[in-house]
């Protein structure tokens, strides 16, 4: 192991009380039904992402070009891959500030056809953006090494950080220009996209090695100068109902020491009490690192090996279903972290999620102008419409006149 903590597991877990308890444990374990249960509020938490997520997705289908530009009708056969539902022309219109429409041609001597590229809008967001990502590059750099410090050997991959880049809120060169600029905290073995290349942690800095439920612990000696235990917050949505051996079971687990995921655990038994706590600990240490207190399992199960997830780790969430949600919203399984919610929305918000507020702040005034518009071409529409009748009436009086006048005088 490169690091360790400098905290240790005390060794009266290791008792032969410890083992005898661990036997009760896994036969209750064992015969529990935890059933899982729909949280609508925390589901339409995810809801509310989907638009703005898809046009950003769009955007960076874009800005992967050789040139940042594509043509028209080659982003059109990639509909399929990006799940858009409408044609581009569409999303285009729905969409009218994330780009400029103009004429090129892909070959030389061949007809011009239509082309995108960044609109200046947009260009301004991503600048801005940039600006913001320099600005927090510290919490960028302590989350870092927290995913380190809490991994086996203080190593991870750095094809999976890259693969969860979007998760945190790591710049999408976080591996080739911010890692080499703390050469104190990391080192990058191998290259970024090789398949074998590994971020290591070069030293251990006891400011990151405190969990979110220890700086709890510790704000609340603080404020009221009595220390408390650390412990998660559990606590279960209304009309949601556990069986009573259920709450037997939680009350015992919660009353078992915490430990920190930035404790040695390379001597825990994987079948073991304290690897449970342990486990539960790392996920919600996960989580709350996150930008939006949640992640999809199918990226937390790439991390089975440096987090020494067990292969049902997933059932942590619904056995512990007073601190997590697993939402199955889109068809993939998200652990959301409950005590991070009201409602459908944020409690404490990440500094680096004014990057997606940008974003979607663009997107709302692009909307808000296409309506305006639309209003006005129905107006537009009325308004014609109305001297359209207003003609026909005249037209239909002067007639009506000219008869009278002709049978006056008949």
């Amino acid at each position: 192991m490169l690091f360790h903590s400098s905290h240790s597991i005390s060794s009266s877990y290791r008792n032969s009380t410890a083992i005898r308890v661990w036997v009760i444990f896994t036969a209750s374990i064992s015969s529990l039904k935890v059933v899982w249960r729909k949280d609508q509020k925390l589901d339409q938490a995810i809801i509310n992402d989907k638009s703005w997520r898809l046009c950003a997705k769009v955007v960076k289908e874009v800005l992967n070009e050789p040139r940042q530009v594509i043509p028209l009708r080659y982003l059109e056969k990639r509909r399929e891959r990006l799940r858009l539902p409408v044609k581009i022309d569409t999303f285009l219109s729905q969409n009218p500030l994330l780009f400029n429409v103009y004429y090129d041609r892909i070959k030389p001597k061949t007809e011009p056809v239509k082309f995108l590229r960044v609109s200046d809008r947009l260009q301004r967001v991503l600048d801005r953006n940039e600006r913001i990502y320099t600005e927090n590059e510290p919490l960028i750099v302590a989350k870092l090494c927290k995913l380190l410090m809490m991994s086996k050997d203080n190593v991870v991959s750095a094809d999976k950080l890259v693969h969860v880049k979007r998760e945190f809120g790591f710049p999408n060169d976080v591996l080739v220009n911010l890692v080499p600029k703390y050469p104190e905290y990391f080192k990058l073995v191998g290259g970024p996209g090789d398949g074998n290349s590994f971020l290591q942690l070069v030293s251990w800095d006891p400011r990151f090695a405190k969990s979110v439920i220890e700086q709890r612990a510790d704000e609340e000696l603080e404020l009221t100068g009595i220390k408390i235990r650390p412990s998660f917050n559990w606590k279960l949505p209304s009309g949601f109902l556990i069986r009573k051996e259920m709450r037997e079971w939680i009350r015992d687990w919660k009353e078992r020491p915490y430990i920190s995921p930035y404790d040695d655990a390379s001597n825990l038994n994987q079948a073991s009490l304290e690897m449970e706590k342990r486990t539960v600990g790392v996920f919600h240490e996960l989580l709350s690192l996150s930008l939006y207190k949640r992640i999809p399992v199918p990226i937390l199960g790439k991390f089975t090996e440096e987090y020494r997830f067990s292969n049902a780790f997933s059932s942590v969430f619904t056995r512990h279903s007073g601190i997590f949600y697993m939402s199955l919203k889109g068809g993939i399984k998200t652990a959301m972290l409950r005590e991070a919610y009201k409602g459908d929305q944020l409690i404490d918000r990440d500094p680096l999620l004014e990057i997606n507020d940008n974003f979607i702040e663009l997107l709302a005034e692009g909307h808000k102008q296409r309506e305006e518009e639309m209003n006005l071409k129905k107006q537009a529409v009325k308004k014609d419409t109305d001297t359209d009748t207003v003609s026909v009436k005249n037209s239909t009086l002067n007639d009506l006149d000219l008869s009278e006048s002709e049978e006056l005088y008949s």
